[in-house]
């Protein structure tokens, strides 16, 4: 029984040490932060990502869920991958901006604790809980991977240099950019139903030939940006190609109505004409 309850602790000492690292990366981000404070919060959050993608698993391994790990694990994103990336891209490239800088590294945090809320009311409506193929909006772990992936990228492709000046209103546009998404309704694959078979290892080798072409011709730490971008564009084509037909299927059953409306109409027409369509009773006066 008292290994039972031990199992219980287990996943949510993943979780517990997600927040540990999101709270550190915190604290390298207060006051005057240098380059390598950064590159070191940075570092922080991509270890929270690690035990925050081992929790759940270790939970179903152990048959341990619960809802208390459910929502525990939602507290620790809002630490680990809103406030401290939101705080983190800040003190990297938006506080020049001012206002609009703070308002934007704000906005990232708020989406991404929408988006978790929304998560959390769909797997309490769901039978099957927060599990299926897709997720409704960006999970707020990639949002927070791909900024993290840039400041690392960047700072060890620089070899530890501040970000240019002009490099602050993309920046700038990027972090809306993924808060937007993250509370959108774009659909991305969750890839739980994913079985070795032959489309899989096509799809497996092209990105690793992929890997080996920007780490050869740009450098191996721009990697984590590819693979982050890679995600971002495949939820994006797949929805932009789900709405292109649904509205192809919306336009044709219009156009299938409106022949049958047609053909109704000329059906009555020839009724009327053959006498077998509802007669009057003649005249009014009669």
């Amino acid at each position: 029984m008292k290994l039972r309850k031990l199992m219980f602790v287990l996943p949510n000492l993943f979780t517990v040490t997600s927040i540990f690292c999101g709270f550190y990366a915190i604290t390298l981000c207060a006051g005057e932060a240098e380059p390598v404070h950064l590159y070191q919060a940075a570092l922080a959050i991509f270890f929270a990502m690690f035990f925050d993608g081992f929790d759940g698993r270790v939970a179903r391994l152990t048959k341990t869920q619960s809802d208390f790990g459910v929502q525990l694990d939602s507290l620790a994103d809002v630490v680990s991958f809103g406030a401290a990336p939101a705080l983190l891209v800040y003190k990297w490239a938006l506080a020049p901006l001012g206002f609009a800088g703070l308002f934007i590294s704000f906005a990232f945090a708020a989406c991404g604790a929408l988006r978790l809320a929304r998560f959390n009311v769909l797997a309490a409506r769901n039978p099957h809980g927060g599990g299926g193929s897709f997720f409704v909006g960006l999970p707020i772990p990639i949002a927070a991977g791909m900024l993290v992936s840039v400041i690392i990228s960047h700072h060890v492709a620089s070899q530890g240099e501040s970000l240019r000046e002009s490099a602050y209103v993309p920046v700038a546009v990027a972090v809306a950019g993924l808060s937007l998404l993250m509370v959108s309704t774009v659909r991305y694959r969750t890839f739980k139903d994913t079985r070795p078979n032959r489309k899989s290892a096509a799809v497996f080798m092209l990105m690793v030939a992929a890997g080996v072409a920007i780490a050869t011709q740009y450098h191996p730490a721009w990697l984590l940006v590819a693979c982050c971008g890679a995600y971002l564009a495949l939820g994006l084509v797949e929805s932009a190609v789900q709405v292109r037909t649904h509205l192809a299927a919306r336009k044709l059953a219009a156009g299938s109505a409106a022949v049958a409306g047609v053909i109704d109409d000329e059906d009555d027409d020839e009724e009327s004409e053959d006498g077998e369509g509802p007669r009057s009773n003649g005249p009014a006066f009669l």
